[in-house]
């Protein structure tokens, strides 16, 4: 097993690729924090999880806003407490926001970089410096997207701070693997989570479509013939937690059935 016996943290992990890698990380053998907001979704998870474990201890949650900077510390302590550190963490928490440029609100920018960029930044800051006082290395991987690599008509702050998270990759691991640290990223494509139904609402008040239609299109315009599934995106994020890869530094993988070639 490849993360036998690390402990991983997974923010937004209550769900959709969130997860799909807490489960993947636990076959694979590591200990596992589900960090989210949605204390409900949170213990249905874990109890879901529990179940099909031989070892349910092996699964923990934790209530975590990343916009607020004690329950991110709260998250590090209790982890801490519990398994005596970290060793990989997986900045998965995002919302996701659309509207035409004109009708951006303050509140709507504001609340996109809150999660995204700044909640991520600093999660991965509290995390890093634990580990670096642990002395003992580790693995950090930022979630981004497809948006990030390039901007959409109807998504500019999405895309923005998505692009943020891969800037932040490529900085903080050049920063941090002086310290054993490896920080990467993930960029998934369009993925078939209960968040796009949401989406497609919003693309069909937009574009004047019916529902649906363009969660089809989006399906179908992707080279590998289909919408990514969360369990699409497990391989990559074991891989990067893992030793094999111990070399990779500051990278971004795309994820996404060849939309982004980068």
């Amino acid at each position: 097993m490849k993360l036998d016996n690390q402990v991983a943290i997974v923010t937004g992990g209550a769900r959709g690729i969130g997860r799909a890698i807490v489960e993947r990380y636990l076959a694979e053998g590591a200990r596992v924090v589900v960090a989210d907001i949605d204390q409900r979704a949170v213990n249905t998870a874990i109890d879901e999880i529990r179940s099909t474990l031989d070892e349910p201890e092996r699964v923990a949650g934790q209530p975590l806003d990343v916009c607020d900077r004690s329950s991110i510390d709260a998250l590090v302590s209790a982890v801490t407490q519990r398994w005596g550190g970290i060793d990989i963490l997986v900045n998965n928490a995002a919302v996701f926001d659309m509207s035409p440029v004109l009708e951006v609100t303050e509140d709507s920018y504001d609340r996109q970089f809150n999660v995204n960029a700044k909640g991520l930044f600093f999660t991965l800051q509290a995390v890093a410096k634990s580990m670096v006082a642990r002395g003992q290395g580790g693995k950090i991987i930022n979630m981004s997207s497809q948006a990030g690599r390039r901007g959409e008509p109807l998504v500019s702050i999405y895309c923005a701070s998505k692009a943020a998270v891969i800037s932040l990759t490529q900085s903080c691991g050049l920063d941090l693997i002086r310290h054993g640290i490896n920080v990467n990223g993930i960029a998934p494509g369009v993925v078939d989570t209960p968040m796009w139904d949401e989406v497609d609402a919003l693309f069909a008040r937009y574009e004047n479509r019916p529902p649906g239609e363009k969660k089809r299109l989006v399906g179908e315009a992707v080279p590998y013939g289909r919408m990514g599934r969360p369990d699409d995106h497990v391989g990559a994020a074991v891989f990067l937690a893992s030793r094999d890869a111990e070399y990779v530094v500051s990278q971004t993988l795309n994820v996404d059935g060849g939309n982004w070639m980068s």
